[in-house]
């Protein structure tokens, strides 16, 4: 049931509003060929989205180990990295994750503030915003799966 008052719904739109990118833009690839110079880590290039997937597999270490790896490289350099959608991993400033839009809205009288999200797990781009205490968080993994959470809700 729904909080009375206004409320607003924030989503994680690829994979869970519409469906994932398929290309690698050219910033994202020469932020990651600058990355593998830099640290000397294997970075699986190039922009066909199941290229790219072939190569990664299922294996969802590959990315988190990789994460891990920048975090300590890049220690202290005011940069956050997380795993991000289904082949990628975000970065961004210190306190620039998903966050950031709640100051913007917070103070806009919104009695709810939902957020759907699919990396809602520690360390999942989605996880800071989704145990926020100013939002109520949804786990939630396709489009069928948000439209069921918000026809429930709504």
């Amino acid at each position: 049931m729904a909080a009375p008052g206004p409320a607003l719904c924030l989503f994680d739109v690829d994979g869970t509003l519409t469906a994932p990118r398929q290309k690698i833009t050219k910033e994202m690839d020469d932020f990651l060929q600058k990355l593998r110079q830099k640290i000397k880590i294997g970075v699986v290039g190039g922009s066909d989205f199941e290229k790219v997937q072939e190569q990664l597999g299922t294996d969802e270490n590959i990315r988190q180990k990789f994460v891990a790896d920048l975090r300590k490289e890049f220690a202290g350099k005011g940069l956050t990295f997380s795993i991000g959608g289904q082949i990628s991993f975000d970065v961004f400033p210190d306190g620039w994750d998903k966050r950031y839009c709640l100051r913007h809205v917070e103070n806009d009288g919104f009695k709810t503030i939902y957020f759907f999200g699919d990396k809602t797990m520690p360390g999942g781009n989605d996880h800071e915003i989704f145990t926020d205490p100013r939002t109520v968080g949804y786990t939630v993994t396709a489009p069928e799966d948000t439209r069921r959470v918000c026809e429930e809700l709504f």
